[in-house]
């Protein structure tokens, strides 16, 4: 990055234009709308230094600004090209049924109807004559069980059409699905809302996708195949829960146009952990794209460790006004509880830009925790001016009266959210905790479930689910979801503090002891934000011939319930040696010789740094 000049400036802005192009043909609304903001906020190429000359003040090269950047994209397969220009009167008609949400209508320009939208057949001339059947008394069951009333035959063939017509087609058959899912689906936490029903447009987008990859390998065309396809078919393999599949084919995607940000979002989030980010990652193409995605998948695996600071400080040397890398810093301030630069970056960033409420929603939590009160209230008041029927919006206002202990209304601005869109993953867990406040537990849990049913990487769900289990004294059921809770956050205090606490009340003290000292190794860590989680344990556990001594804190409320438990396995030395490491800490950080800790050899790995937490009901313990 360090290296980026004019000529490889004027290009990115180039290709990001026409990036954007596509992905708005195609209806990708948030992509095309993404990509643009990133070409908007690209460094003025005039400000690059020439590779030649660096203190040189050259003319701007030819070609800037650029001119060909086309109102329709062109593809660069001849075959490819003479399609779309013969279907463009009706790509646009398709296309403006899309916009109209007409999604039904913009399919059937392209896609031949295999059934009428009334069967008749199924419709009888006297329905009055009809008794009612036992499968119609539930409306939502009757229609989950009854996709076979309307017959549809698998199509054999496709209409010959271009690879954009024929997505546009497709994508607007799975958006109609969508839309019917929603309609089909309960009210948020009714009786009837079991969060089961499906998409039943995906079977036969699945079918004609496979037909068609199957049609061009036997042409030998594979090689020609521009991306979004793979895409779409990623999207509907996820839908189906089939992630292996889903992945394969959005990293297909990627590689034949890095340009497709929806597909990097998606393959993010089939991604449950570190392990598995890990593992694509050679599989993944050198494209700016992928140093994006690599910020985006850590920070949505909480990851911040200072190469991925340093990678987006890179990244805003080239987009130093990008309002999505900034807002990237600030959550990963968030997530390492480091709130005070967190909302300090958020803050900025209303400022520039006041009608922006992506990710405002996570400000609002940081408010929260911080009690900031008036701010939230601004906020609040912000959102509601831009636009009422956002979900951010309503989790916004939901923060404000959860803030004021009117939890009522919190909640009914939470499932405003829900009823806008039912995947919106921080309503859901925002929910719970208003739940739990209101001591609801079997709603709580059951807010809890749907927010680890859209999102297995949420801590705060898992950790949610593990405290409302504990309260109603169900302890192996609080322990899985704690030890759930911690494996996704290692370097959080508070989570293996309460699963030593669990495992306390379960009576097994060894692995109590154990969780306790990992939560006291978590904690030295944190209180060392200036050092790695590796060094920081490394120099409470490790001794040392040029320091035999070294200054730690340890947290007296660890250490006590480590001391009484080897008191009850009737370790007195042991116990002994931990009550006086509680004494010492009242008169400030001891001297200790790190041989003479009785931490044991565990073990961290490195790149964790300080923590703090994220907008939960327990946050203030650690305040």
């Amino acid at each position: 990055m360090s290296n980026f000049t004019k000529e490889q400036a004027i290009s990115l802005r180039a290709q990001l234009l026409r990036a954007s192009v596509q992905c708005s043909e195609r209806c990708l609304y948030q992509s095309a709308k993404w990509i643009a903001e990133l070409a908007s906020s690209l460094k003025d190429p005039a400000d690059f230094n020439s590779p030649d000359d660096p203190d040189s003040d050259i003319a701007m090269p030819d070609g800037y600004p650029p001119d060909n950047i086309p109102i329709f994209s062109t593809s660069e397969d001849d075959e490819e090209s003479r399609l779309e220009a013969l279907e463009i009167g009706d790509f646009l008609l398709a296309k403006s049924f899309f916009d109209c949400r007409e999604y039904d209508r913009c399919a059937a320009v392209f896609l031949p109807l295999n059934h009428s939208p009334i069967n008749p057949s199924s419709v009888s001339p006297e329905p009055e004559s009809q008794t009612p059947t036992k499968a119609a008394k539930g409306k939502g069951k009757a229609r989950a069980q009854s996709p076979e009333a309307i017959p549809r035959p698998r199509t054999t063939s496709l209409p010959r059409m271009s690879q954009k017509s024929l997505f546009l087609a497709l994508y607007a058959k799975y958006m109609a699905g969508e839309k019917r899912k929603d309609e089909d689906s309960e009210m948020i936490m009714g009786p009837m809302d079991t969060g089961a029903t499906i998409n039943k447009e995906l079977i036969e987008i699945a079918r004609r996708l496979q037909d068609w990859f199957q049609e061009r390998t036997l042409q030998g065309k594979e090689a020609q195949n521009h991306g979004w396809l793979e895409y779409l078919y990623g999207v509907v393999l996820a839908k189906s829960n089939s992630n292996e599949d889903a992945k394969e084919y959005l990293i297909k995607s990627v590689h034949r146009n890095p340009f497709i940000w929806s597909a990097w979002i998606e393959l993010r989030d089939l991604l449950t952990n570190v392990e598995a980010f890990r593992t694509i990652i050679p599989k993944l193409p050198q494209h700016l794209f992928a140093i994006l995605f690599n910020v985006d998948a850590n920070q949505s695996l909480y990851q911040t460790s200072p190469e991925t600071h340093s990678t987006l400080t890179d990244l805003l040397k080239v987009f130093p006004t990008s309002q999505y890398l900034l807002t990237q810093r600030a959550l990963l301030h968030y997530h390492s509880k480091d709130f005070e630069e967190s909302e300090s970056i958020f803050s900025s960033l209303i400022h520039t830009s006041p009608h922006r409420l992506d990710s405002l929603d996570h400000y609002s939590n940081v408010l929260y925790v911080m009690a900031a009160r008036p701010k939230l209230a601004f906020l609040a008041q912000l959102a509601t001016a831009t636009d009422k029927f956002r979900p951010e919006t309503c989790c916004i206002v939901g923060n404000y009266y959860s803030l004021k202990s009117e939890h009522e209304k919190a909640i009914m601005y939470f499932r405003r959210a829900l009823t806008l869109d039912r995947t919106f993953l921080s309503a859901w867990t925002l929910m719970g905790h208003e739940y739990v406040e209101m001591k609801n537990t079997h709603a709580a849990i059951e807010s809890y479930r749907r927010a680890v049913d859209i999102n297995r990487k949420d801590y705060r769900a898992w950790y949610g689910l593990g405290q409302t289990y504990e309260v109603l004294e169900m302890h192996h059921y609080a322990l899985f979801y704690f030890q759930r809770a911690a494996a996704l956050r290692p370097y959080d205090k508070q989570m293996w503090q309460a699963l030593a606490a669990c495992y306390e009340s379960i009576d097994r003290p060894l692995q109590a002891i154990k969780a306790y000292k990992r939560a006291l190794i978590a904690n030295i860590a944190y209180i060392e934000p200036s050092s790695s989680f590796g060094s920081a344990s490394a120099s409470v556990t490790t001794s040392s011939a040029s320091n035999p001594t070294t200054n730690v804190f340890l947290d007296p409320e660890l250490l006590y319930p480590i001391a009484l438990l080897h008191e009850k396995q009737s370790e007195f030395e042991t116990a002994a040696s931990y009550m006086e490491l509680v004494l010492a800490q009242e008169e400030g950080p001891a001297s200790i010789h790190p041989d003479e800790l009785p931490l044991g050899t565990m073990k961290t790995n490195e790149g964790g740094k300080r923590w703090r937490g994220t907008r939960n009901r327990c946050d203030g313990d650690d305040e």
